[in-house]
């Protein structure tokens, strides 16, 4: 069952984060890594903002963090949420993964429950479509 209720928007694929959606269509959480200086970046774009170059890999990244930011929506964004309020969106400081966050949901924390600098671990979400998001739960 998906944190959140069916007919939410998906995410739709770019060029430039179409590895990061197979990877995750996979259950791997793969985080774009520039190949001359090292440096990870999320969200994908096609040059490193370090050093300028063009050279891109995707590395896996272990999917542990801990929570950098985080608000509670206490009214919808969608029609289709208007029944889970209240829902929680984090911003999650991805571990090995130099200063990466992501955009995400911790799916097994209360409102309450939420706090800057809790632990987290990745767990995947199916949604509508075969579709698997990154998600996260109390570690």
């Amino acid at each position: 069952m998906s944190y959140l209720p069916p007919g939410v928007p998906v995410p739709q694929a770019n060029p430039d984060d179409q590895p990061f959606w197979d990877a995750c269509a996979r259950r791997e959480l793969r985080i774009q890594r520039c190949t001359h200086c090292g440096r990870f970046r999320h969200p994908p774009v096609p040059f490193c903002g370090e050093c300028g170059s063009g050279g891109i890999e995707w590395a896996a990244v272990p999917g542990t963090g801990t929570v950098f930011s985080y608000t509670i929506a206490h009214h919808p964004a969608h029609k289709a949420l208007k029944t889970a309020v209240p829902y929680n969106i984090v911003v999650v400081h991805l571990d090995e993964a130099d200063d990466v966050r992501i955009v995400s949901n911790v799916i097994d924390a209360s409102p309450e429950e939420i706090r800057v600098g809790m632990p987290v671990t990745l767990a995947w979400d199916e949604i509508e479509g075969g579709m698997f998001l990154p998600r996260f739960r109390k570690a």
